[in-house]
């Protein structure tokens, strides 16, 4: 074995170059896309073990095999031991393996086949990075992989057929010989293959993902101290004391207490505490804080407040929280479900943190599972989540929550018979404005008739709670308005109260200032509501699927409960929906929305409208239709085999329906060929359907030889015939009697056709 020589060892340098350069874009890729540090030490190896592998490609180097085959099994060892530890998320242990087998394997790839490895490896590791990445910083690798990957492929398809180095040429591809590389050829398939790749990314319907209950955890972080959940950690806030005052301090720059006149710091959101001061003037510098990748888009809820204060909010029971403890063995942590009764939806969220948060642990509504690295987190009476440390970069956790759905016919019939312990702490409204406030808002729905704001023919009456919140949160939207300058609304004095100033003296307020408006409007004609803090769902980006969240995302909006079915959110904030995104919103065709959301913006409102009815209808009904067929894998034996039917039927008219627009495309090419090159395409389709067509390596006089070794000597003659006036015309510029040609092809096929 030490002195026989290899068999098939491939000297082509140019392939071993692009095999190489994809195995580094792959190893780069992930990188990027995990923030790793592979590269500097992977790429120098592989490119040590690439030109070694050139040099020793005709020795059997049975030692290296030896070496190489030993410094997997330690590999292997290695991934094993680092698998322990990080069983919430094995990609990138998987993509370090791949990388150090591959960099071992590079040593070693004497053969076209072992380079065929290498470009599979590489191509897993592209995959692997785009599981992992959460920007467009991955596109421009991705591109860049295709572009190398077509001339790798070429180069691979040559060298199966045995053929000669590739050179490259300029000529036109008339004038190219067998051994040149057409850049137009590859440009052109480059473009096409990116752009078929664009269109079927925008139409591909996302249905709910995460069929496996292992969910993308960061890795465990300790906790050193007690934690009672009591306290709020927010970067931006400076924190007093001990004990319960910790998050109790100054609110962003202002001074100290809740209500005094401030500013707000201009990185984090000032709502993220156990009080809120309403009096602070400013505005936030943009910048990404999280990305979340969720199965549905949503409000991402942090916290909520209870008690009012007349220049903001406070949490009442702060103190009144649960702690839960994870098993050793688990991140899953189950938290209490609530009580309503109305349909849900489980809405799974992933959320990485890109820049420093609070420990307030960012959800959807009615969280019922969390996957978090910490060994504790703690839940407050108001359903907000806490961790024991702040969510600093990097971290990543999963969140189950238990949406429900908001069915405008059940909600506005609901009770008002509401429990006492909601009665004791969502009707509060301070004595000195209650009795005005009432007034204001009874006299707005009384003018409800009168104003006409509904749409509808036949007025609605406000006889309900949800009726009610809504008209409410639509009348403060129409009527009342945001400063444009953040430093215009002057502070309120000592004794002066939000609600009072904002319906009576400046006529608006600042965003956060409409939901507090709402909610204690509410609250005076005896409707339970909560003020709510959170993110909006931040800007969907349709190539990593996430939502990229920015800090200027963070507001309020008024939570209303309703008896048996739980806390509903209204937002009367203008230029924002009045009813919040959630799962009523399809996000089969998500991407394809996007786009068409960008397309309208260019086109008249008319034809926006005309167009929006016909593509909602038809997406329509194509996602209750894909939902009815995977509905019927669910209904037993029957609709199994009934959904087999259908699957097998719609595979054999999809094949047909492939078959003829095949042949169309086909006699659209003919027809744009000169007569001649028309006759020999035509004949070369006919061998191939006989059962003996043409080698790409064979030259048409090759073919025309080896056709009198398999065909009667009259088929041969007349194939011998069309192969010289073909090259005769290509090659020599002489014209072919190609009608008198075409004649003996016709009456050759019908001879066929008779025997």
């Amino acid at each position: 074995m030490q002195g026989s020589p290899l068999r098939e060892v491939e000297d082509s340098i140019p392939l071993r170059v692009l095999v190489l350069a994809l195995v580094i874009l792959g190893i780069v890729a992930t990188d990027i896309a995990a923030e790793t540090g592979f590269s500097l030490w992977a790429v120098p190896l592989s490119i040590v073990g690439a030109i070694w592998a050139y040099y020793r490609r005709r020795d059997a180097n049975v030692a290296v095999k030896f070496c190489i085959a030993i410094g997997m099994l330690v590999g292997l060892g290695a991934f094993f031991a680092q698998l322990l530890g990080e069983l919430n998320d094995t990609r990138l242990g998987l993509a370090e393996l791949l990388i150090q087998l591959q960099v071992l394997h590079s040593f070693d790839t004497p053969r076209r086949k072992d380079l065929g490895y290498s470009i599979v490896i590489g191509l897993i590791l592209i995959g692997v990075a785009a599981t992992l990445s959460q920007t467009f910083g991955f596109a421009p690798v991705l591109l860049l992989f295709l572009a190398i990957a077509l001339p790798t492929l070429v180069l691979d398809y040559r060298s199966r057929l045995g053929l000669q180095e590739l050179t490259v040429k300029k000529e036109k591809p008339h004038q190219q010989n067998s051994s040149s590389l057409n850049f137009k050829f590859l440009i052109i398939n480059f473009l096409l293959i990116v752009g078929l790749g664009l269109a079927i990314f925008a139409v591909l319907p996302r249905f709910p993902g995460y069929q496996l209950r292992t969910f993308p955890v960061s890795s465990p972080i300790e906790v050193k101290g007690g934690f009672t959940g009591r306290s709020i950690i927010n970067p931006g806030y400076v924190r007093q004391g001990n004990g319960n005052n910790q998050g109790s301090g100054r609110d962003g720059t202002g001074q100290g207490q809740n209500g005094q006149p401030g500013k707000v710091d201009d990185s984090f959101y000032y709502g993220f505490n156990s009080q809120m001061n309403q009096n602070l003037r400013g505005a936030m510098k943009p910048k990404v804080v999280m990305r979340v990748r969720s199965q549905a888009e949503g409000f991402w809820r942090v916290l909520a407040f209870d008690k009012y204060t007349g220049k903001g909010w406070e949490i009442s029971r702060n103190e009144d929280v649960t702690t839960i403890k994870r098993p050793s063995w688990s991140y899953q942590m189950f938290l209490p479900p609530p009580v309503i009764t109305g349909k849900t939806q489980e809405v799974i969220q992933t959320y990485t943190i890109v820049s420093d948060l609070p420990n307030l642990i960012p959800a959807m509504a009615y969280p019922k599972e969390i996957y978090f690295p910490t060994p504790l987190i703690a839940v407050d009476r108001e359903n907000g989540l806490r961790a024991p440390v702040e969510l600093a970069e990097n971290l990543t956790y999963t969140v189950i929550s238990s949406v429900p759905y908001r069915d405008r016919t059940l909600l506005g019939k609901a009770a008002t018979n509401y429990p006492k312990n909601i009665q004791k702490h969502y009707l509060q409204v301070p004595p000195e404005i209650a009795e005005k406030v009432r007034q204001r808002t009874e006299e707005i729905l009384a003018d409800y008739n009168r104003e006409r704001i509904s749409r509808s023919k036949d007025i609605k009456t406000l006889d309900s709670a949800y009726e009610k919140a809504l008209y409410l949160a639509q009348y403060l939207k129409q009527n009342y308005s945001t400063p444009t300058n953040p430093l215009e609304l002057p502070y309120l004095d000592e004794k002066e109260d939000l609600v009072e100033s904002f319906l009576f003296k400046n006529k608006g307020g600042y965003p956060d200032h409409f939901s507090t408006v709402l909610t204690v409007m509410l609250r005076s004609i005896g409707i339970p509501t909560r003020l709510v803090a959170g993110f909006a769902p931040g800007e969907f980006n349709p190539f990593t699927g996430m939502y990229v969240v920015r800090n200027t995302d963070a507001y309020a909006m008024t939570e209303v409960f309703f008896p048996k079915y739980g806390w509903f959110t209204f937002d009367p904030i203008p230029n924002h929906p009045l009813i919040p995104p959630s799962i009523e919103e399809n996000q089969t065709f998500s991407v394809l929305r996007q786009f068409w959301n960008w397309v309208a913006g260019w086109l008249p409102t008319p034809v926006t409208g005309f167009l929006n009815n016909v593509f909602g209808t038809i997406f329509s009904w194509i996602a209750r239709a894909i939902a009815w067929f995977l509905g019927l894998f669910a209904q037993g034996w029957l609709g199994i085999l009934t959904g087999l039917i259908l699957a097998t039927t719609a595979s054999f008219f999809s094949w047909l329906g492939w078959v003829q627009w095949r042949k169309w495309l086909n006699q659209r090419w003919l027809k744009k060929l000169p007569p001649m090159e028309r006759l020999y395409q035509q004949m070369l389709q006919w061998t191939a359907q006989q059962g003996l067509g043409k080698h790409p390596s064979l030259t048409p006089l090759e073919y025309a030889r080896v056709s009198h070794q398999h065909y009667t000597p009259a088929t041969a003659q007349v194939i011998d015939e069309i192969c010289q006036a073909y090259v005769s015309w290509r090659y020599g510029g002489h014209a072919p009697n190609w009608k008198h040609l075409r004649q003996r092809w016709q009456e050759l096929k019908k001879g066929t056709k008779a025997r």
